[in-house]
């Protein structure tokens, strides 16, 4: 009861923030409303008071709240998978295709380049070879739910957001082939065998597995949800079908160094992509899902923040790699995306504006750094620290650059669209 007191606490203080922001004239979107709320209701703020139900206490009863948090980025993967339409596609998929896959190789090589470069200058102590190339690969990652929410707060529509979801949508699985190969790498030089099972078969297995799962899935929903006459009830099914995946790409299989896995975002968009394009009703039902969904994702982003660690400040190394880290990968994605756009003749804004909009990073990047930290020698434990303080800074400084890439591309307005709307009601009255 208490964690369920703190949950709605935690909604509640979330929303109290965006209308604090706009009391205050600050022209945030409300995902960094929601992260700064959940700084305050988190283990640094309230949670220090130690009030049962009254914030949370500490990180670990954040992360009893997990399940929220996996229901949240399955729905946002989804709602992402209709941004596939194969009539949209046939304008854009090429291209997309092509950015997607070139901004994610050179900001990793470019990242690793840096890195490199520090390890060589401060000496393997500070910075093993094996942290810093694999620090390159998680830089590789986008997130896809702070990008998502700014798209829609906002109503953002033209070419930069048209190419920006699916560019995001490639980003993991991109970002799992090059952190599988680099990691191998990273653990081959701590104890100098190459697998060639886990460098390259079992991350490829996972893609092609969470790509069919995801279709069968999609197929699935879209056959079934004929059924039903109820715009309610085709909801219903939705939310049933899309929970059921999310605990289907839970699952793994293994069999010796053969495993097989999947990737809950990969899935859930291979899902969303099929029904989009298969589903009789799919527009409806996507529009009536992402009104249904916007509490859980307000509650994901608090929990988000809550969830920041803030003791990685204490670590003068990690802030020192980390803010080289931070700056190195923002300077991959823009290069990246501003090269391959160019290369494939997009316009001028979409060439100036679209590598600002992947500089988020969070939760696809935090799920590699749980299997990094099984390097030893406190390796695994620098990477965590250096991935940390970049989620918090591409956390609350992501979205608002965002929108800030957004609005000079043309594509969102300055004034968001509800108050556009609740302007014109009072116009009428």
């Amino acid at each position: 009861m208490n964690m369920m007191l703190t949950t709605a606490i935690a909604l509640f203080a979330g929303l109290m923030m965006t209308r604090l922001f706009k009391a205050l004239h600050l022209q945030f979107p409300d995902v960094t409303a929601f992260l700064i709320a959940g700084l305050f209701v988190g283990p640094f703020g309230l949670g220090r008071l130690h009030i049962q139900g009254l914030g949370f206490g500490t990180l670990e009863e954040v992360d009893s709240l997990r399940i929220l948090n996996e229901a949240a980025l399955g729905f946002i993967a989804f709602s992402i998978g209709a941004e596939f339409k194969l009539s949209d596609l046939e304008h854009t998929g090429k291209k997309a295709t092509v950015i997607g896959i070139i901004q994610a190789v050179f900001t990793m090589l470019l990242v690793d380049a840096v890195l490199i470069g520090m390890h060589l200058v401060l000496g393997g102590e500070r910075l093993p070879l094996s942290v810093a190339v694999t620090l390159g690969a998680i830089a590789s990652a986008t997130a896809p739910a702070a990008t998502l929410m700014v798209v829609r707060q906002y109503k953002a529509d033209g070419p930069v957001t048209r190419l920006l979801l699916p560019i995001v949508a490639l980003d993991d699985a991109v970002g799992l082939v090059v952190f599988a190969v680099s990691f191998g790498i990273a653990q081959a030089m701590e104890g100098g065998v190459m697998n060639v099972m886990t460098v390259l078969v079992n991350p490829l297995i996972e893609i092609v597995a969470s790509l069919i799962l995801g279709m069968l899935m999609g197929f699935l929903l879209s056959f079934i949800e004929k059924m039903f006459y109820s715009n309610t009830n085709r909801l219903n099914i939705t939310i049933c079908f899309v929970l059921t995946t999310i605990t289907l790409s839970s699952w793994t299989f293994s069999s010796g160094e053969l495993k097989v896995s999947f990737s809950s975002l990969l899935v859930c968009m291979m899902a969303g992509t099929v029904f989009c394009n298969a589903g009789v009703n799919a527009d409806d039902i996507f529009s009536r899902c992402d009104k249904w969904t916007s509490p859980l994702y307000a509650v994901f982003f608090v929990l988000s923040g809550a969830a920041l660690d803030l003791n990685v400040f204490k670590n003068p190394a990690a802030l020192l790699v980390g803010v080289i880290y931070v700056l190195s990968r923002c300077a991959g994605k823009y290069l990246g995306a501003r090269s391959s756009s160019r290369m494939m003749k997009c316009g001028d804004d979409v060439i100036r504006y679209l590598g600002i909009t992947l500089f988020p990073q969070a939760g696809v990047a935090l799920g590699m750094v749980l299997t990094a930290q099984s390097l030893g020698n406190g390796q695994g434990a620098m990477i965590r620290n250096v991935i940390l303080f970049s989620v918090l800074i591409y956390e609350l400084a992501g979205p608002s650059l965002t929108k800030w890439a957004l609005t000079k591309a043309g594509e969102i307005s300055e004034i968001p669209a509800e108050k556009k709307t609740h302007d014109r009601f009072r116009k009428l009255a």
